[in-house]
């Protein structure tokens, strides 16, 4: 397996696959190609045999000066499990902290129960929250009216 920096050329190979990655959900709308144009030093994609299996898109928070924030992360469904994710993680975050990065945030729809899973996994904390939901905090219309989110944050 080969981790590089996305490019532009990455849109389509990743955008054709995309919603099949995600056992048919719509999928797309999340990731326009602006990220494979203007986040390419902070986002990742991952190949065997120069094919991607799996990607990061991450970039630098203009805001917080000592944050990052993971936008969408794929993973081929073939390929997880094996370690493709993680390593894809620890690229970004050996990448955040050489800007001075501390802290990773990303979100994930309550949904999601394998990304839930997955980012405690990888030491993320939920951000609390006064609504729970199998234990999970989560937060109410974070997205806009039904789109409750769970909040994640990483201290490096």
């Amino acid at each position: 397996m080969k981790i590089r920096n996305v490019c532009s050329s990455d849109y389509e190979p990743i955008i054709s696959v995309l919603d099949e990655w995600w056992g048919g959900r719509r999928m797309t709308d999340m990731l326009p190609k602006l990220f494979f144009v203007h986040f390419c030093e902070t986002s990742f994609i991952a190949e065997v045999n120069n094919k991607p299996i799996g990607f990061l898109i991450g970039f630098l928070s203009q805001t917080h000066s000592e944050e990052a924030y993971i936008h969408f992360v794929g993973i081929h469904p073939e390929f997880r499990k094996q370690g493709v994710g993680s390593a894809l993680y620890r690229t970004f975050f050996q990448t955040v902290r050489k800007f001075g990065r501390v802290r990773i945030r990303c979100v994930t729809s309550l949904a999601n129960k394998s990304s839930i899973a997955y980012h405690l996994h990888m030491g993320f904390k939920a951000k609390p929250s006064e609504t729970h939901t199998d234990g999970v905090p989560y937060h109410l219309d974070y997205d806009g009216a039904g789109e409750h989110r769970v909040l994640f944050v990483k201290q490096l």
